[in-house]
């Protein structure tokens, strides 16, 4: 009995525990953004008299990959059968 309740948990557990690592990734590339980013802003605020604000650019498309990682982090991709059973179809029906 026991290894039968071993049996089901272990998907739903490895499923956790890649989850839980997707989101510690996720904070461990959150901290070095924003160190990183706060390094690059303090270079242009001491080399640059108030000149035009360049580490935007860094910043923002940074901060795409950053929010692509965040919503991979928080909204995983899990499927019914019903979708799986779908998509054979029509992978099946496809000449």
């Amino acid at each position: 009995m026991t290894g039968d309740l071993e049996a089901l948990t272990d998907p739903v557990r490895d499923r956790a525990i890649k989850q839980l690592k997707k989101r510690h990734d996720f904070a461990t590339h959150l901290l070095v953004y924003i160190l990183v980013n706060s390094f690059i802003v303090v270079i242009w605020a001491t080399t640059n008299s108030g000149g035009f604000f360049w580490p935007v650019f860094p910043i923002v498309g940074w901060g795409i990959g950053l929010v692509m990682n965040a919503w991979d982090a928080w909204h995983p991709a899990e499927f019914d059968e019903d979708q799986i059973h779908r998509e054979m179809s029509r992978i099946q029906r496809k000449p």
